[in-house]
């Protein structure tokens, strides 16, 4: 009987889990809950059965349901479910949602709770800032998003470039110098669909842009039309990427680094299991992002799960703590690659001794956490992407894109 993602995932909790951890003492705590994220892989949803399981084992008194649902269409339903007051009680939080959760009441002040927490003094102080409001936290740090690259090191060898690119130019030499349309090789998977907006908001400030500055838009212009251009050039005029980028979203761009149409693609630590199951050892290997001529610019993004009804909140704190236990963010970390949260835990010989993630702890050392700032959420998805798509597609400039980007920003801010 075949039985689909949600189905499967609904069911994980019953399913034993071995290997991953020691029996789990169970707890008392009753109740049931409903958790809504947006995990998209395969290995995300492996490592959501695993973390379920486990949370089972624990807690054998609560019913936890989990809800999938499309990333573009998050804050969506989110906003929808606030306003019919039908909010679930536990939800995945990124921290560019932060701020627009928070304003329209989406999310629960669990300050109180964190301070009488035993477990809250394995984070460091800035793994909570990406969480908080007005000096309040509204999220427990889940896991860490590290930005690095994939690159074809058999197709470099084989190209005779030495080592993977370190700044921007020498990126875009090699995107160009291993496409190869005859092959159907390109050198570069631009993400122009979905979820693309993200490189275009880090390309710009590369090349010296700031965002927004003490909560005001700070564009400058001329160095981010010289950011768009480099970017959308790599499609429009070098034709480095595959004639399918301007709606190539997550799934698009990892098939077509998989199955050998792309020789570079930029991700995060969370794609290294799936990248890993696909291909063979030695034909990839990871980098750090390579620097632009300003800033060198990759996010270190913590996804957090906050609390948005209080109906039943010992059960879902319950839910929310649990991710933090080492055992969870092991079983996490195996399926998936994403770095666990906590120093302590991301300290254990399972990622020290790996060297693919060797990019990541030097992407720690300058990695930042994105902007964020009210209504950026709406920016990224509603005017930085469609603006870069139609760069892409022809139908406007880098220099036109901006100056949407720019009205857009001050929109956002009003």
């Amino acid at each position: 009987m075949l039985v689909d993602r949600r189905t499967l995932l609904r069911t994980a909790a019953a399913v034993p889990v071995l290997a991953l951890a020691p029996r789990l003492a169970r707890a008392a705590v009753e109740g049931r809950i409903n958790y809504w994220h947006h995990l998209t892989s395969e290995s995300e949803f492996k490592g959501l059965e695993a973390v379920m399981a486990l949370f089972q084992q624990r807690y054998p008194g609560i019913s936890l349901t989990q809800e999938n649902i499309p990333n573009p269409e998050y804050m969506s339903k989110i906003t929808a479910a606030v306003v019919s007051g039908s909010k679930p009680d536990t939800a995945m939080v990124i921290a560019e949602r932060v701020n627009d959760m928070v304003g329209m009441g989406g999310l629960i002040d669990i300050t109180d709770r964190i301070k009488g927490w035993d477990k809250a003094a394995a984070f460091p102080e800035d793994r909570w800032s990406g969480a908080s409001v007005g000096g309040k936290i509204y999220g427990i740090p889940a896991f860490t998003f590290v930005d690095w690259m994939y690159y074809r090191k058999d197709w470099f060898d084989e190209a005779g470039i030495s080592g993977p690119p370190k700044t921007m130019a020498e990126f875009q030499e090699a995107a160009i110098k291993l496409t190869d349309p005859a092959k159907g090789r390109y050198g570069f998977g631009l993400r122009g669909g979905a979820g693309g907006y993200q490189f275009v908001v880090d390309m710009i400030e590369s090349f010296g842009s700031p965002i927004v500055v003490d909560g005001k838009p700070a564009m400058d212009k001329a160095k981010a039309v010289e950011a768009v251009t480099f970017l959308s050039e790599l499609f429009t005029r070098h034709k480095a990427c595959p004639p399918s980028a301007p709606n190539d979203s997550y799934r698009q761009i990892m098939e077509a680094f998989k199955t050998g149409q792309t020789a570079m693609v930029w991700h995060h630590t969370g794609s290294l299991a799936e990248i890993s199951g696909a291909m063979k050892s030695g034909q990839f290997m990871t980098a750090a992002r390579p620097a632009g001529p300003a800033a060198h610019i990759a996010r270190l993004t913590y996804l957090f799960n906050g609390l948005m009804s209080d109906a039943n909140a010992d059960a879902a704190w319950a839910w929310l703590t649990f991710w933090a236990e080492p055992d969870a963010a092991i079983a996490f970390l195996e399926q998936t690659g994403y770095f666990p949260a906590s120093p302590q835990t991301a300290s254990d010989s399972r990622i020290t001794g790996n060297p693919l993630y060797g990019a990541a702890v030097e992407t720690t050392k300058f990695g930042r956490l994105p902007p964020r700032f009210v209504g950026s959420a709406g920016w990224d998805d509603n005017v930085v992407l469609p603006e870069f798509q139609k760069v892409l597609v022809g139908r406007s400039t880098p220099e036109a894109c901006v100056d949407a980007l720019m009205t857009g920003l001050e929109a956002a801010l009003q």
